[in-house]
C-alpha cells in the first residue's frame, strides 16, 4: 500500500516504535505500513499475532520476538544491531509499543548509547476510552495495570484520593473485582466508564456508578481488552 502524497525518509541506524491497531485492521497508519516495510527487523510481542498484520499490508520484513520475558536478555544485543547500522522497529499485539507493553528498555538502552529513536503517532486504546467516557479528559493520570497482589489495595486506596480521572488497564478477568474493590474503597456512587474491545465488532462502552457498571458486568461473560475511566475525587 502506498500513499501518493508520502514524504516518508527512511534512515539506518534508527529504531522506531510503530503502534498498531487495538482492533480494526484499517487503522494502521500509512507510514507505519512503510517504515514497518523498509526496516531490517521487527520486534515482535508475539510474532503470532504480529504476522496476521504484516500478510494483511504485505509486509516481509523478519520478525523477531520481543516481550516482556526476553526484553531484558536481548537488550545489549538490539543495541549493537543499531549501533552496526541496522534499522529496527517495535510493535506489540495492539496499540503502542512502552505503553503497559515491551518497548521502554530498548527506547532507553538506545537512547543512553546515541541511537536515534522515533516513535510514529497512532492507535493507543486508553485515548479513545477517555474520550468516549464522557469523564473530564482535561486532567488525567495513567495507571496502567494496578498490581496484581501485592501494593494493589494500597494502589487503590491512593487512587480514592486522586482528583483527576484516572485510566487503568485491566484482563477482563479481573474487571469484576476491580469494581468491587473499588466500590469497597471508594464507594457505589463514584463514576466510572469501562470500554472492551476498541473499534472491533463488538465495541462496548458501559457508563455510570461503579455499582451500575458492575452489575453490568457481573451479569455476563467479560472478553476483550479492558480499560476502565474512572472519575476523580470531587474537590
Amino acid at each position: 500500500m502506498d500513499c501518493p502524497n508520502s514524504k516518508f525518509i527512511f534512515q539506518n541506524s534508527k529504531l522506531y516504535l510503530v503502534p498498531t491497531p487495538v482492533g480494526n485492521l484499517d487503522d494502521m497508519t500509512f507510514r507505519g505500513v512503510e517504515v514497518l516495510k523498509s526496516v531490517d527487523l521487527i520486534l515482535a510481542e508475539d510474532t503470532r499475532t504480529s504476522r496476521v498484520l504484516m500478510q494483511h499490508y504485505g509486509i516481509t520484513t523478519p520478525l523477531q520476538s520481543y516481550h516482556i520475558f526476553n526484553e531484558h536478555k536481548v537488550v545489549d544485543g538490539l543495541v549493537e544491531k543499531l549501533m552496526s547500522g541496522m534499522s529496527i522497529a517495535v510493535v506489540t499485539d495492539a496499540g503502542t509499543p512502552g505503553i503497559s507493553d515491551p518497548g521502554f528498555l530498548l527506547v532507553r538502552e538506545a537512547v543512553r548509547k546515541g541511537v536515534e529513536v522515533e516513535c510514529l503517532p497512532g492507535a493507543t486504546a486508553f485515548v479513545p476510552a477517555l474520550i468516549d467516557s464522557g469523564l473530564p479528559c482535561d486532567r488525567f493520570v495513567f495507571e496502567g495495570f494496578l498490581p496484581h497482589k501485592k501494593g494493589r489495595q494500597t494502589a487503590i486506596q491512593r487512587l480514592a484520593e486522586e482528583s483527576r480521572t484516572m485510566i487503568i488497564y485491566e484482563s477482563p478477568f479481573r474487571l469484576v473485582k476491580l469494581l468491587e474493590q473499588l466500590m469497597e474503597t471508594i464507594g457505589e456512587e463514584r463514576q466510572v466508564s469501562v470500554s472492551r474491545e476498541i473499534s472491533k465488532l463488538h465495541a462496548e462502552t458501559a457508563r455510570g456508578t461503579l455499582r451500575e457498571v458492575h452489575d453490568h458486568f457481573a451479569a455476563k461473560e467479560v472478553k476483550g481488552e479492558i480499560v476502565v475511566i474512572l472519575a476523580g475525587k470531587e474537590e
